[in-house]
Formats: C-alpha cells, structure tokens, sequence
C-alpha cells in the first residue's frame, strides 16, 4: 500500500497508465511545443480512439492567457468530434478586473461551458455534506436563520509556513489565496438558499446570490485583521519568520494571517456577522465551519443552574472530517447544573475507510463533464468583490502585525469577534 492511497498498487494498472506517458518540452511562448502537442495527441487518438481532451493548467496564473492563446493557434481549444476542457487551478486574477479580464479570454477560446475553476475543497466529501446537513434534515432549516442563530465562524489554520513556496505566496497573502475562494465557498454553502437542483447552473444561481449580498462590515479597522509569522523555537527546531524564508522580499507586507467580518444583506441573516479567518503556523492544522445558535432562556433561572448553554453546530472539514453538536445536558447528582455535552459523528465511522481524495472527485467530473462541483466566473468575480476592499484598505496600512509560530494568530484579530461580546474559537 503507498501511504495516502485507498487501494493496493497494481503494476498492470501502472503499465498500462505509463505506457500513455509522453513528455513535451518547450516553453508557454514556444509555439513549435505546442504544435508538437497536437502531433502526439493526434497519435493518441489514433491508439485509442479518445472522445476528448482536458487541458489542466497547474500553472501561474500570469501565464493562463497566454497558453490559451497558443492551443488556439494550433486549433487544440476545440474539435468536431470530441471535448475540449480547460481546467484553471486557483487563483483565477488577482483582483475582480484581472479575474473578469482572465474569464472572457478563457471563455472565448474555449466557450464557458468547457472552462472548470477548480476549488479542490469543493471536491471534499464534508463539504459536499453541507448540502444535505441543511436539506435532507427537518431539524435545521427551521432555525436556520438570524432569529436562531448568534454567529458563524469559517476557519481554515495551518501549522506548516510558506516553506518554499515563496514564488507563489508572496504578493498573494491569505486573503487572496484561501479566503477569496475556499473560505467564501463554504459561507455559500452555509448561507445559501435551497437549489432547485444539484446540477452545476442551479447550484452556482444560488451561491452567486447569496454571494453578491455579501461584504465587509465596516469600518475595517475594528471588523478585520491580518499578520505575518515571526521566527520561534519550537523544542529544539528554529523556525524562521516570513521574511527570513527564502525567496521572500525581507520588506514584503504579505499576511500569512487574515481575519475579516462579513454581513449578508438578505431577510434570512439580516444582523448575523460571519467570521472568516484563515492562517499558516498557527496552533494546529483544522478547517472548520462553527454555526453557533443563540442562547435559551435561563433553563430555572437560578445561580445554580450556571449559565445557558449555546449550541454548536461544527462541520469538520479537516483532518478529522465529520460534524459535532454540542448540546447543554444536567450533570448527574441533584440540582439542575447544565454542562455542554458534544455529539459527534466521523464520516471514517460512520461510512467505513476514508473517502475518495477530493481530486479524484474532480479530475473524473473534468472527464465526465459535470460542473457542479467548481465555481461559476459569477461566484468568482462576486468573491473578489467581497475582498478587494478589504486587501486595498491593508495596503494603505503598513506592515501587518506579528504573531508567534504556533500561536492563535496576531493580537490584533482578537477584538475583531471580542468588539461584539464573543470570542474565536480556540485552535
């Protein structure tokens, strides 16, 4: 068994994928590498009569428009008698114009229908989940609303730092690299209005008005933070700082730490602020989605029966995927004292082994055609609408502040939730 796999290796299954290898050099502005492309998949159609391609470019997104315009050149964006797919990894632009202006090239050389974003977090078995959480329970959609519901916590937290990847991350920050996409993905999935269908389009109507409702509370100095990590020892291992990792500019200004305050502006969560975080050499590794109901009424009112519990819905996105609700409960004796009790259920338990890698769910879905699982250009361009003020307002700021390896982040994002009587949860 290879580590991180589900099945055992097959050496037939490999030679058989090996044999299909083939390896093309040449550079994006090299127009001759890509006529040879077409020469090699022509040869593969003819072994193996292929219905279609799929383009995957795990590449710089400074160079999407360019390689776009050398498969047109060479006719490989589209075909009579096959597909022609393009698949974009994350980011898609920097901002909202370099996103709108990257969506009309990729979709006039290969048409919208044939473009797929991907947001492999999408492709995760518990946030797929979200979905029938919320409507194939009764429970839920009764109080799922700003009369039931106090807040809703959206964190993503890493305990690794950039660690060579400093060609990538630096001028990018975690605003723009997790919570413009996956961060607002799953608050859409949260806050959304019930599909019509599971299908791509009714999926994506829903996200993108639930999306385009959505903004920053201001005024941003209170209601948002950002930071860089600091060096640390951590036992007897120095870790060094953002601006000590190589390849980084020692005067660069990029968060490794974003917190901000959103507010949808529709009946259904008028008043409920939704807090989004996201962080790397932070105190552990989680992703989560905290949906924390108001409180009851005191259940006797009492000094004895101690303060009314709140209930916390958790969807555990990672590592340990599942949901828990955290329940009030008297503890056993006399007298009515309450503590919070949690519920949990494991999707590994629950369903047996572990799930399907979130990219085998959508490279298959590239080849079948279905997107539902990656984000319309309209959910794109509606989340960079939502962070784009925010990264300019950072950048009329100065430095971010600094936190400590292995902390809960900068003190600075501790009154964003502090400043209306809560608190973050703890990491």
């Amino acid at each position: 068994m290879i580590a991180g796999a589900r099945t055992s290796f097959r050496i037939d299954t490999w030679n058989q994928l090996a044999r299909n290898f083939r390896y093309i050099r040449g550079t994006f502005d090299d127009q001759s590498a890509f006529e040879d492309l077409k020469r090699v998949l022509a040869q593969l159609d003819t072994i193996h009569s292929a219905i279609g391609h799929a383009f995957y470019m795990s590449i710089s997104p400074a160079h999407f428009s360019l390689v776009c315009a050398q498969l047109n050149s060479v006719g490989l964006n589209q075909d009579r008698h096959g597909y022609r797919r393009i698949v974009l990894e994350k980011p898609f632009g920097n901002d909202l114009a370099s996103s709108r202006e990257l969506g009309a090239t990729v979709d006039e050389v290969f048409g919208a229908g044939s473009v797929f974003r991907v947001d492999h977090y999408l492709g995760k078995e518990t946030v797929q989940n979200i979905l029938a959480l919320r409507f194939a329970n009764g429970l839920f959609e009764p109080l799922w609303n700003h009369r039931h519901i106090d807040n809703i916590q959206i964190t993503m937290a890493e305990d690794i730092g950039v660690e060579g990847r400093a060609g990538y991350y630096d001028g990018v920050g975690a605003a723009r690299d997790v919570i413009q996409n996956h961060l607002l993905q799953l608050l859409a999935l949260i806050a959304m209005e019930e599909p019509v269908g599971v299908d791509a389009a009714s999926l994506s109507a829903e996200k993108v008005k639930v999306l385009s409702a959505t903004s920053a509370v201001s005024p941003l100095a209170d209601t948002t933070a950002r930071g860089q990590y600091s060096a640390t020892v951590r036992g007897e291992t120095y870790l060094p700082g953002l601006l000590e990792e190589d390849g980084f500019d020692p005067c660069s200004t990029t968060e490794t730490y974003a917190a901000i305050t959103v507010q949808i502006a529709n009946r259904r969560w008028a008043g409920v602020p939704f807090y989004l975080r996201a962080g790397k050499r932070l105190a552990r590794r989680t992703t989560e989605v905290a949906v924390t109901f108001s409180s009851p009424h005191h259940l006797t009112g009492s000094a004895e029966a101690g303060p009314p519990p709140q209930n916390v819905l958790v969807v555990r996105v990672q590592p340990d995927d599942g949901i828990s609700l955290r329940i009030g409960a008297k503890t056993p004796g006399e007298g009515m004292r309450i503590q919070d009790v949690d519920l949990n259920m494991s999707f590994a338990d629950s369903f047996g082994g572990s799930s399907p890698e979130a990219y085998e769910r959508l490279i298959l879905d590239v080849l079948r055609g279905d997107a539902s699982l990656f984000p319309s250009q309209a959910e794109v361009d509606a989340s960079w609408a939502i962070v784009d003020p925010v990264i300019a307002f950072w950048a009329e700021q100065g430095r971010p502040d600094t936190y400590q390896s292995g902390s809960a982040g900068p003190s600075s994002a501790i009154p964003v939730v502090t400043r209306t009587g809560r608190a973050w949860r703890p990491l």
